[in-house]
C-alpha cells in the first residue's frame, strides 16, 4: 500500500518543504495506513508531525466534520485514554504524546499553583534588600521579592536590561533566610553559556550588594551556592545511555529552591521533565524574556504561561519593564519590535543616530562585501597577546563580547556557514596564517555538543591564544576565569565569527550585525526573531538586509499552534 498524495508542509510554512520533512510526513502516513487508519488520517498525521519539526505541538482547530470523522477511527482518541492520535474538544489534532506532555504541565503547574501561602515581604525588609533605591524604579523587583515568599511558583519576565538578575539574587537572599531552600538551592538554564553566564552574574551582583547588606542579611548571601553554572539536562540526569532524564518523582532534584533562567528557551517536553524532577515542597522560579523566540523544541511555554498568568491578572508573575542600563539610547529599539510598531521603529532608529545603522543588503555580492568589511576591522586589530594564564585568557575572552555577527539562517550565500568561511578566509590572509594551519591565535569557535567530562557545553565559545612556549590551547571562560584544552581535545566546534540568531541566546555584545535575508516571504522571518537579535545589543547595532525584510519580520508576530494556553486557563 503507497502513501496517499497530500500536502506535507506545516500550516503557513509557504514552500515546499524541506527533504526530512518530506521524508518523515510519508514514514507516518505509511504507518497509519498499515494500521487501518483511513488516507485522511494518514494526511493529518503526516502533517501534525512535520509541524512539530517546526515547533507547534498541535494542528489548529479542524472543520468540525473533519473532527467528527476523525473521532470515529480506531486510532484516534478524546485524550481520556492513551491512542496513537487525539482531536481534542477544539477541534485541535495531537501526535499522543504532545497532548499528554500539555495535560501534565498544565496539571503540574496547577497544582504548585494552588499549594503556596504567599507571605508578603515587609516594606522595611525590601527597603533592606534594595539599599539606595526607589521604589519608583524597582518597585516591580520588590513585588517580585515580595511576592515569592510561600509560594510553589513564580514568574520573572522582562527585557535585557531590566534588572532580573538583580531580583534573582534577592529572591534567593529572600527565600534562603525564610528556610525555603530546604536540600539546597540549584539554578540552572538550558544551554551551557546562558547558565555560566547565570552564576557569573549572580556572583558580580552578590559582591555589589555585600558591602551595602545590613548584617542580618549576610549569613543568608554567604549561603547562597555561586560555584557551579548548571544545564538543564545536568539538573535533570540526562542519560544519553537511556535518551531520558534520571531524575523523576522517584529521584527528585535535590534542592528546595530551584530558578531557571533563560526559559525562554525550554519546549514542552523539558518543562514537562522539569515539573515532574521537582519535590513537591520545592519552589520553582522560570526567570526569562517571554518576548524572545521560542524553543528549538515543540511548545511555546514561557510565552504561553506569561500570556495566561497576565490575563488573569496573576500574583505569581511579575514583568519588568523599567531598565536600568545608563546607556539606554537602544531600549526605545527593542519595545518597538516587541510590539510590532513599525512607526515607532522608525523614530527610535532616527533618535539612535549612528548607534542603529540600517544598511541595504540585497545581493550575495552585497553580503560579501559586507562581510569582508566586517572581517578588515577584526583583522585590524591583530591576532590577540600572549597568554600564560588564566586571568590574561579570561581578558581576552571577555573582549570577544565587544562585536558579533548573528545571521538569521545558517545555509547558504545569507548563513552562518558562509560567513564563517568568508571571514576566516580574510583573516588568514590578513594575520599571514599558512594554509596547512586549522588553528592559529585569534581563532574563535563554539562547541556544538556537549562533554560533561571535559565540562564544555553546547554553545561555549572558545578562543585560541599562544603561550609563551609557542603552543596554542583554545580557553573557555569558567568560574575561575579561563582554563585551556589542546585544540584536538575539544568536542564537535565550528567558527564563530558568526552565529545564528538562535545560537545568541543568553548573550549579550557591545555592537551587533543582523544578517536578514532578502526574500521578504522568508518563513524564519518573525518579530521574535528581530527582537532576540536587536536585543544582544548593548550599545550599537546595525542591519544588513533590504527595507521589505525588515519590515516583514517586524510585522510576523509566530504563535505556535498549542492548547496548553487554554489548559493553563482552564486549571486556575
Amino acid at each position: 500500500m503507497s502513501a496517499p498524495r497530500y500536502d506535507a508542509r506545516p500550516p503557513n510554512a509557504g514552500s515546499e518543504g524541506t527533504l526530512r520533512e518530506r521524508t518523515l510526513a510519508r514514514a507516518i502516513a505509511r504507518w497509519v495506513l498499515g494500521h487501518g487508519g483511513s488516507e485522511r488520517l494518514a494526511v493529518l498525521a503526516g502533517r501534525a508531525a512535520v509541524a512539530e519539526l517546526a515547533g507547534d505541538t498541535a494542528l489548529a482547530p479542524l472543520d468540525p466534520e473533519v473532527c467528527d470523522a476523525l473521532r470515529r477511527e480506531p486510532l484516534v482518541g478524546d485524550g481520556s485514554a492513551p491512542a496513537s492520535f487525539v482531536v481534542d474538544a477544539d477541534g485541535r489534532f495531537y501526535l499522543w504524546r504532545n497532548f499528554q506532555h500539555e495535560g501534565e504541565v498544565a496539571a503540574a503547574l496547577s497544582q504548585r499553583r494552588a499549594a503556596g501561602a504567599p507571605k508578603p515581604l515587609p516594606d522595611d525588609a525590601l527597603a533592606t534588600l534594595f539599599p539606595g533605591g526607589d521604589p519608583a524604579r524597582d518597585g516591580a523587583q520588590r513585588a517580585a521579592v515580595s511576592a515569592v515568599g510561600g509560594r510553589r511558583f513564580l514568574v520573572l519576565t522582562g527585557g535585557p536590561g531590566t534588572g532580573k538578575t538583580t531580583t534573582v539574587l534577592r529572591m534567593l537572599l529572600r527565600l534562603q533566610r525564610d528556610g525555603a531552600a530546604g536540600a539546597g538551592i540549584a539554578v540552572a538554564a538550558p544551554t551551557g553559556k546562558a547558565a555560566q553566564r547565570l552564576v557569573q552574574s549572580l556572583r558580580q551582583e552578590s559582591e555589589r550588594l555585600r558591602g551595602h547588606l545590613s548584617p542580618d542579611w549576610r549569613p543568608a548571601l554567604e549561603a547562597l551556592p555561586m560555584a557551579e553554572a548548571l544545564t538543564v539536562h545536568r539538573l535533570l540526569g540526562w542519560s544519553p545511555a537511556i535518551n531520558a532524564y534520571w531524575r523523576g518523582p522517584d529521584t527528585p532534584v535535590d534542592a528546595g529552591i530551584v530558578v531557571i533562567d533563560e526559559a525562554s528557551m525550554l519546549d514542552l517536553s523539558q518543562l514537562r521533565a522539569l515539573l515532574r524532577a521537582l519535590r513537591e515542597d520545592a519552589v520553582l522560579v522560570l526567570v526569562g524574556d517571554a518576548d524572545q523566540l521560542s524553543p528549538v523544541g515543540a511548545g511555546s511555554v514561557l510565552m504561553d504561561l506569561v500570556a495566561v498568568l497576565e490575563a488573569q491578572s496573576a500574583p505569581d508573575l511579575v514583568r519588568l519593564r523599567h531598565g536600568f542600563r545608563a546607556d539606554a539610547v537602544l531600549q526605545p529599539v527593542n519595545a518597538a519590535v516587541r510590539d510590532g510598531d513599525g512607526e515607532a521603529l522608525a523614530a527610535a532608529l532616527d533618535a539612535a543616530g549612528d548607534r542603529a545603522t540600517l544598511r541595504t543588503v540585497e545581493t550575495a555580492a552585497a553580503v560579501a562585501r559586507e562581510a569582508r568589511r566586517w572581517a578588515e576591522h577584526l583583522a585590524g586589530q591583530g591576532p590577540p597577546p600572549e597568554a600564560s594564564d588564566p586571568n590574561e585568557a579570561a581578558v581576552a575572552l571577555r573582549q570577544l563580547a565587544a562585536r558579533q555577527l548573528l545571521c538569521a539562517l545558517r545555509d547558504g550565500p545569507y548563513g552562518v556557514d558562509a560567513l564563517n568561511a568568508a571571514i576566516e578566509r580574510h583573516l588568514r590572509q590578513r594575520w599571514q596564517v599558512p594554509a596547512d594551519q586549522p588553528w592559529y591565535p585569534g581563532r574563535v569557535v563554539m562547541v556544538t555538543r556537549n562533554h560533561y567530562g571535559a565540562g564544555l557545553f553546547n554553545g561555549d565559545l572558545g578562543l585560541c591564544l599562544r603561550g609563551e612556549e609557542g603552543g596554542l590551547r583554545v580557553w573557555f571562560e569558567n568560574e575561575a576565569g579561563a582554563r585551556a584544552f589542546a585544540p584536538g581535545a575539544l568536542p564537535a566546534h565550528e567558527p564563530a565569527w558568526a552565529l545564528t540568531i538562535h545560537k545568541s541566546q543568553g548573550s549579550e555584545y557591545g555592537h551587533v550585525a543582523v544578517l536578514l535575508p532578502p526574500d521578504p516571504e522568508h518563513r524564519i522571518l518573525s518579530r521574535q526573531l528581530l527582537y532576540t537579535a536587536l536585543s544582544r545589543a548593548r550599545h550599537s547595532l546595525e542591519v544588513w538586509g533590504p527595507a521589505a525584510s525588515l519590515g516583514a519580520a517586524l510585522q510576523r508576530g509566530v504563535r505556535r499552534a498549542s492548547g496548553l494556553a487554554r489548559r493553563l486557563g482552564q486549571t486556575r
